[in-house]
């Protein structure tokens, strides 16, 4: 008979199961998404759970600061850079801290250079919950990698901070943060959000009606998408097999054309509303292409990853069959592709691409989309010349 397994402490960490994660995601600054964060991680402290703050940004607002009540808080990281002083969260601090859950705000943060291991505060999130410690985190919807471009198009500003779409999937729990176009104006009239200086700027900028609406419209789609996702996967799990339909599977060709990332992520979107999976081909031509590496296809493959889908290259003298073949191959549904810039003698002369996708496509059964290469909006001089991680969007 042998006796009781005896486990040191180290080795009980080394098996520690990975934290579990939640994201409070919103439409824009000051719907309350750290509010909500906070509320929640104050509930679990009052019931015996060891709550630690890694890092919150209350924006000098004074409800937000009230909210942290007594829960602990891990001292930040002092950092100089470039003559300026910064404080970041200390990865190292909340790892050795070891608590339970962790309080970590603007998951989309850019970190300061020298602050730490990692460039992104949602790099930073993945190391905690590899360590086996809780995550609640905010996010807002625009920083998501598959909607940034749609919403510089929308809003007419840049939006430099972004989070792969597969960190906000990697979420057990995602919980939106709602609120109208109307309630969220009047919350900044009534200094709520930014300081009075910032709010003439931001009503008839970022955020106009028009634009709240919008983004609000996008949040309550992705959120719906996900929710729809849990209660499919649920019920694969508790319904006898056999009547299922095929799972979609979208196709989109890339190539080193302006434009192919927006094609990219418009078929990310169109994936993820069907349900389905995301294959991005690059056709290779071993004539034309030199041997080593491209950084726009660098770029895009990197595009791919972040936005959940798999990125496939192949050689082949004749891209468009190329295309279906590979498409037929895996299986693929609906076939994406960028619409031509070509003039009509060009194509008439050298032929269509775009054309022989959709003929060759059409005989093996594969719907085909065309999408336009629109070139994003640049944002005006006056406009926003940076928009910040979370709620800290500056306002020119």
């Amino acid at each position: 008979m042998t006796g009781p397994t005896v486990v040191d402490e180290e080795s009980a960490q080394a098996v520690r199961p990975a934290g579990r994660f939640r994201i409070y995601i919103g439409s824009a600054a000051g719907v309350g998404k750290t509010c909500a964060m906070l509320d929640e991680g104050w509930r679990r402290h009052e019931r015996g759970t060891d709550v630690a703050i890694g890092f919150v940004e209350t924006h000098g607002r004074p409800r937000t600061a009230e909210l942290v009540r007594t829960l602990p808080v891990v001292p930040r990281k002092t950092v100089e850079y470039r003559g300026t002083t910064f404080t970041e969260m200390d990865l190292d601090a909340v790892l050795a801290r070891q608590p339970e859950v962790a309080l970590v705000d603007e998951l989309a943060h850019t970190n300061v250079p020298g602050s730490g291991p990692h460039e992104k505060r949602w790099q930073d999130v993945l190391s905690l919950l590899e360590a086996g410690i809780a995550v609640i985190s905010t996010v807002n919807i625009q920083h998501l990698e598959s909607l940034a471009d749609a919403v510089e198009v929308i809003t007419g500003v840049r939006i430099r901070e972004r989070v792969p779409d597969w960190v906000v999937r990697r979420a057990d729990q995602l919980e939106l943060i709602d609120s109208s176009a109307d309630q969220l104006r009047r919350r900044m009239l009534h200094g709520n959000i930014y300081p009075p200086a910032k709010v003439p700027d931001a009503l008839n900028g970022f955020f106009r009606t028009e634009n709240l609406v919008a983004l609000r419209e996008l949040a309550l789609r992705f959120v719906a998408d996900e929710t729809e996702e849990e209660l499919l996967r649920f019920l694969e799990t508790h319904r006898p097999p056999g009547g299922w339909g095929t799972t979609e599977r979208i196709l989109v060709a890339a190539t080193q054309a302006p434009g192919s990332d927006v094609v990219v992520r418009r078929a990310a979107r169109m994936a993820r509303r069907n349900k389905g999976e995301l294959i991005v081909l690059h056709v290779r031509d071993a004539e034309r292409e030199g041997t080593g590496p491209d950084p726009a296809l660098g770029s895009l493959r990197t595009l791919a990853e972040d936005v959940g889908g798999t990125w496939i290259e192949v050689e082949g003298d004749d891209p468009a069959r190329t295309v279906v073949e590979t498409a037929a191959a895996h299986q693929v549904t609906q076939i994406v592709v960028g619409a031509t810039k070509r003039t009509r003698f060009d194509e008439v002369v050298r032929g269509s691409v775009v054309r022989k996708i959709l003929r060759f496509a059409a005989e093996a059964g594969i719907d085909v989309h065309v999408i336009a290469r629109r070139e994003l909006v640049e944002p005006p001089a006056d406009a926003v010349a940076r928009v910040g991680a979370g709620e800290g969007e500056e306002l020119a």
